[in-house]
């Protein structure tokens, strides 16, 4: 099979390694670039959410719109993240190295907008890759392609791989 979108591209992509699924809620681990371990996720939130903080983390892509709020601002950054530790620790190979049991994505965000993200997935298993025009959209590509991995796929769902 030929590998034509085996690539991260971007200094914020990320691996996203799919080992099982529970509930619907894809269980696994993330990589990027700037540290060799990999952070679990046992569900969609968790996953969003780590995301989230690995951009504002790296600062990109830069978000359209900030969060407002009556109290103190203070710098959002990961919890374990420190400036010094943003020095890239793994090249795009070792990366794409990693995989999960049922699935492995590669996300490249690239814009926050309309306090959505608008990027591109690809399916590594299938060399397949979609562009995505919100969270939604992102999540809704994840879990149907964990479907047709199980065999589950319903056809209701308004993006698709193909």
């Amino acid at each position: 099979m030929e590998r034509s979108q085996w690539y991260i591209g971007t200094p914020n992509g990320v691996v996203m390694c799919v080992d099982s699924r529970q509930e619907h809620q894809p269980q696994g681990r993330l990589y990027h670039a700037y540290s060799r371990e990999g952070k679990r996720f046992g569900t969609m939130e968790q996953l969003f959410s780590w995301l989230e903080q690995f951009y504002n983390w790296i600062n990109f892509p830069y978000p359209g719109t900030v969060d407002r709020t009556f109290a103190e601002v203070k710098t959002k950054r990961a919890r374990g993240m420190s400036p010094v530790e943003r020095t890239k620790m793994m090249n795009d190979e070792e990366l794409l190295s990693r995989h999960g049991d049922m699935g492995t994505f590669v996300i490249r965000v690239q814009h926050r907008q309309n306090s959505s993200w608008q990027g591109r997935i690809t399916w590594l298993d299938r060399d397949k890759t979609v562009y995505f025009r919100s969270v939604w959209e992102l999540m809704k590509l994840v879990d149907g392609a964990l479907d047709m991995v199980c065999g589950t796929e319903d056809g209701a769902d308004e993006v698709s791989w193909t």
